[in-house]
């Protein structure tokens, strides 16, 4: 993995009940393989339950409470689907704010499926490109996004995909732009 090594990067993962779970473990465990420490973010306290495509899911363990959790500790931002997981995040105040700030730093925020529902509340999505699931093509349009039905899209340190499908090619960009980041750092240092 010459080359993509996230080793030492601090990514949040912000969700509550109702995630895609797939959308949560797949990227987590591909970022935890390349060196990244991935740490759950969330308003619940303890645990959260995922969705798992046509049910509830399995439960898993907030390392931050949101209450606790500051954008400064961590270097990327990931937002899991699900559909009651973004429309329950979006509503809280907290929560935007915590994804604004990623946004207005220009750290990666990598969002898939109904995850990008969160991003429209920040007011930071106009003028960028960006895929999610098809149900909220309109949603992002109206706040000023240009929508693309493709399986990934990265626009400067944005990352957004369609579906648990396009998981692989999400992964693969997300680990390709915070090793690149990553390096430069490096370098300058």
């Amino acid at each position: 993995m010459a080359g993509r090594d996230l080793k030492g990067q601090k990514i949040a993962i912000l969700v509550t009940d109702g995630f895609e779970q797939v959308e949560l473990v797949e990227p987590r465990k591909a970022l935890d393989k390349a060196g990244a420490q991935t740490l759950v973010v969330s308003p619940r306290k303890k645990r959260v339950r995922g969705w798992n495509f046509t049910d509830w899911g399995d439960e898993i363990a907030v390392d931050v409470p949101l209450d606790k959790a500051r954008p400064q500790d961590f270097d990327a931002l990931l937002l899991p689907g699900g559909v009651i997981n973004p429309d329950a995040l979006r509503i809280q105040p907290a929560a935007v704010d915590f994804v604004r700030a990623f946004l207005a730093d220009g750290k990666p925020v990598a969002a898939i499926c109904h995850g990008p529902a969160t991003l429209i509340e920040t007011g930071q999505v106009r003028g960028r490109r960006i895929t999610s699931w098809p149900s909220i093509k309109s949603d992002l349009q109206n706040a000023g996004a240009e929508w693309v039905d493709r399986e990934v899209v990265v626009d400067r340190n944005l990352i957004s995909s369609r579906k648990p499908d396009d998981i692989p090619a999400f992964i693969s960009e997300v680990i390709d732009l915070m090793s690149s980041r990553v390096e430069q750092e490096r370098k300058t240092a």
